[in-house]
């Protein structure tokens, strides 16, 4: 009996904080619509990257335990969402069809509470915001065992658009079909870099199986909800999206497996105190050139995180550089590096300046 009535005591106690917090949470969202009446309507004043990341670090750093930091930046999220929501509704184009995981990473940093629209390509994203049916786009931009998207450099490139963000998902493969056996597998469907990520696995267990390249997982994962002789690499949402069941789970053949996504706007990002620049520069057929431009980021005390070459598609075995270095385009030697380069190369563009993401195991 003593015991029962302390679980009682504990449960109520716990009730009374939740409405504690129920009632801080309505407070929050009053203060985010005051908030939103002191702006100018333009969707640039009300989805701040840098602010939101100057959140998280801080309740990061402030957080005792015993709830893990991902639980409460995942909280934090959806509190977030929620409350900007309440400000300005947001409507993100992303690479579909739904349940890819472009679908997870842009769900995974702008919360469920924004609106979601799947585009066919990736250059369809962008046109989305260039024409401004949507406030902002996710698209893939790098894997880690695959390397860069090159699609995605190329219309970064083109476009007037900026990065406005950028998103690192852990990436997890799963084998999914309709009945979950292996035995039954005769085809297997899925993107060519899922694939790729799954080589080894497939090759030891399913050798004798056709591999067949879809556009996307999601795709794959409907395309094999029809046929109960082929099985999907694709993630768990997109398996549940068409009622199929686990085969084998985590089948990726490198378990650090990550997936960054950048976020696209016409806007430009505010410095967050931790922030990255992506640049894209041409260079004259010069011995050192390369050398010297590079030269540039050393001098300033710079740290250039990757660097990538594209051909440039205006002249045969001429190519544009792509590099990502630490710091905002606003910081002093940022600043004067970027002027400097300009000087050396034959053509420069800022790509955009936006916080570093924190990375997050969700892809699943």
């Amino acid at each position: 009996m003593t015991t029962g009535k302390e679980l009682d005591n504990l449960r109520q106690s716990i009730d009374a904080i939740d409405d504690q917090l129920l009632a801080l949470l309505n407070q929050r969202a009053e203060l985010a619509i005051q908030v939103g009446k002191y702006k100018s309507g333009n969707p640039s004043e009300f989805y701040v990257p840098s602010r939101e990341k100057q959140i998280y670090t801080r309740l990061l750093r402030e957080n005792p335990g015993p709830v893990p930091d991902e639980a409460v930046r995942a909280i934090f999220r959806e509190v977030i969402s929620a409350c900007l929501n309440l400000e300005q509704p947001l409507t993100i184009a992303y690479l579909g069809p739904e349940a890819t995981f472009t679908h997870i990473a842009s769900m995974e940093h702008f919360g469920q509470s924004a609106r979601y629209q799947p585009s066919p390509s990736i250059r369809d994203v962008f046109s989305e915001v260039e024409r401004g049916r949507v406030h902002y786009g996710v698209a893939p931009i790098e894997n880690s065992t695959e390397g860069v998207v090159n699609y995605t450099l190329d219309c970064l490139v083109d476009s007037d658009l900026s990065i406005c963000a950028e998103i690192e998902l852990g990436i997890t493969h799963h084998l999914m079909s309709l009945s979950g056996k292996i035995e039954s597998i005769r085809r297997v469907y899925s993107h060519p870099h899922a694939i790729a990520q799954c080589r080894q696995w497939l090759d030891l267990n399913l050798p004798e199986v056709e591999l067949v390249d879809i556009t996307s997982t999601a795709r794959a994962a409907e395309i094999v909800s029809h046929d109960e002789t082929s099985a999907a690499i694709c993630s768990e949402l997109a398996g549940k999206l068409y009622s199929l069941v686990p085969v084998v789970r985590k089948i990726e053949d490198k378990t650090n497996n990550f997936t960054r996504f950048i976020v696209v706007g016409n806007t430009r990002t505010k410095k967050s105190g931790n922030d990255k620049t992506s640049v894209v520069f041409s260079l004259s057929h010069a011995v050192g050139s390369l050398y010297h431009a590079l030269e540039v980021i050393s001098r300033f005390d710079i740290n250039m995180t990757k660097i990538e070459s594209r051909p440039s598609k205006m002249k045969a075995w001429e190519y544009l550089f792509h590099i990502d270095i630490e710091g905002h385009c606003d910081d002093e030697n940022v600043s004067q590096a970027l002027d400097l380069l300009g000087q050396r190369s034959l053509f420069l563009k800022v790509l955009g300046s936006y916080p570093k993401s924190i990375p997050s195991r969700k892809g699943e």
